[in-house]
């Protein structure tokens, strides 16, 4: 009884429920079945390829594009565009292996693998999934930090833009995030609290809307800016030496890497999209194949427009949030108006990727303490006119977690360095080797073949850039605490 409750409270997102198509097709027949559930049981899915490219559209155009204007500045006319395009061929390639995952076996009718967890664990062994697990959900970690910093630098900007347009841009509107942290901490306890990811569709739409508003904005303000200044400003080698130290140059060029390797980065969730794609024919992975190629070449032109219009205006000064780092003072109004919609935004992205960590933890909680009534039960709780049912556990755990990545946020506000250390966490691993791997498995690619060999050496040249990026943004870092005095500033 205890264990059937435990499954009763926890998510269901990853794991469907037992016996589902069983009990249908008992009580529908095969013909009714087959129009109302898909082979495993479920509701038909009904998505296209149209649906999973706005999906992934929405997913990848996020905070990450602000920064791009300052990677490209780093890297100059020349190496700036020639990485985004690096990056976007590499994301699509290994996107295409991921999506031949999504089913073991025959694309058509193998088995489904509902996660990115479930597909790995499908094609690599024990000790590999746990690796896995390990930086997926570090990866998840680390991007509701560096949610929480992008979000209160966006409400200090606010505050900040009205201050320059009363006083003047001399005056240093010197302001802490600190309160600003707290307050998108609050609201995430608040969020945090919606059971499931089928709870929370309104809220990603709502972000999906906001990131466009304020991409939008920052490349309009850009092409303003170029016709002001009377030409496009920048170098065909970024930022000269003598600006910045031949170290520096350096350490700056990899974390650019990392940037860019965090604007391209939806691999985490690409599995779970292919899961709402109806069924064959066409395969789902076909389909999922298509999208892909849609949605990146999308996001690769408007990450050019935005990235180079960000160099374009500023050249070696481009900031290294083009919204928030004041390279732009007015409007004041619209950039107020922008950096509201990254705040929303980002409420809605900080839930969509710590779903899958709140469910994976509440899942084993109550697999491991099934008669517990804390973990598992629930108890009302009057609501205005209404009573919400609260199990404490999850209200616990979730906000505890929130209160922890707002305390690191804190400590470590540094938008640039912390974007670039996450891209590089997660690119090689979660987009590239994972991927190339459970392809490996999958198609049975003998070892030492042509094709093995090619994917082994993209894999390790991955590696490299993954390394790299982390250095440069762990340097970054290292240099920025110089400076940084934690809750003062």
């Amino acid at each position: 009884m205890g264990q059937q409750t435990a499954d009763n409270v926890v998510a269901t997102f990853y794991y469907p429920p037992a016996g589902a198509m069983e009990v249908s097709a008992a009580e529908l027949g095969d013909t009714a079945l087959s129009k109302c559930f898909d082979d495993d049981g479920r509701n038909k899915r009904t998505g296209t390829m149209w649906t999973a490219s706005s999906h992934i559209i929405t997913a990848v155009i996020g905070s990450g594009v602000l920064s791009l204007g300052w990677a490209i500045a780093q890297l100059g006319w020349v190496a700036g565009p020639a990485v985004m395009i690096l990056f976007s061929l590499v994301t699509y390639f290994t996107s295409s292996l991921l999506a031949d995952c999504y089913r073991s076996g025959d694309q058509s009718t193998g088995k489904r693998n509902y996660t990115y967890m479930d597909a790995v664990n499908a094609n690599l062994s024990g000790v590999k999934v746990k690796i896995c697990g390990v930086l997926q959900y570090a990866n998840i970690v680390g991007v509701a930090i560096g949610y929480t910093i992008a979000a209160s630098i966006s409400m200090l900007a606010i505050k900040r833009a009205n201050c320059f347009h009363g006083k003047g841009h001399a005056d240093p509107c010197k302001i802490s995030s600190t309160p600003y942290m707290v307050i998108f901490g609050v609201a995430q306890v608040f969020f945090s609290q919606i059971p499931d990811f089928d709870q929370i569709s309104w809220l990603s739409m709502l972000a999906a809307a906001m990131s466009f508003t304020y991409s939008s904005i920052g490349l309009g303000l850009g092409i303003v800016q170029v016709i002001a200044n009377g030409g496009v400003k920048g170098s065909m080698t970024g930022i000269s030496i003598g600006a910045v130290t031949p170290m520096q140059k350096v350490w700056r060029s990899t974390q650019a890497f990392g940037d860019i390797a965090f604007a391209y980065s939806y691999s985490l969730i690409l599995i779970e999209i292919q899961d709402t794609i109806r069924a064959p024919p066409p395969s789902e992975s076909t389909v999922m194949k298509r999208a892909t190629g849609v949605s990146v070449a999308v996001t690769t032109v408007f990450y050019m427009l935005c990235g180079c219009m960000g160099y374009a205006a500023f050249g070696d000064a481009a900031p290294g949030n083009l919204l928030t780092g004041f390279g732009f003072y007015e409007p004041f109004w619209l950039l107020d108006v922008a950096n509201a919609a990254i705040v929303v935004h980002l409420v809605g992205a900080y839930q969509v990727y710590c779903q899958p960590l709140f469910a994976f933890v509440e899942k084993w909680a109550a697999q491991r303490w099934p008669d517990s009534s804390f973990v598992t039960g629930e108890v009302e709780v009057p609501l205005l006119r209404t009573s919400y049912k609260v199990n404490m556990f999850r209200a616990t755990w979730r906000t505890a977690f929130v209160v922890a990545t707002t305390v690191v946020s804190m400590m470590l506000p540094f938008f640039n360095d912390v974007v670039g250390f996450l891209g590089a966490l997660g690119f090689w691993p979660l987009t590239v080797y994972f991927p190339v791997e459970m392809y490996v498995v999958q198609k049975k690619v003998p070892k030492w073949s042509t094709k093995w060999v090619c994917l082994q050496i993209l894999s390790l040249g991955c590696l490299a850039i993954s390394l790299a990026a982390a250095a440069g943004s762990i340097a970054g870092i290292k240099s920025d605490l110089k400076v940084y005095h934690p809750f003062k500033t």
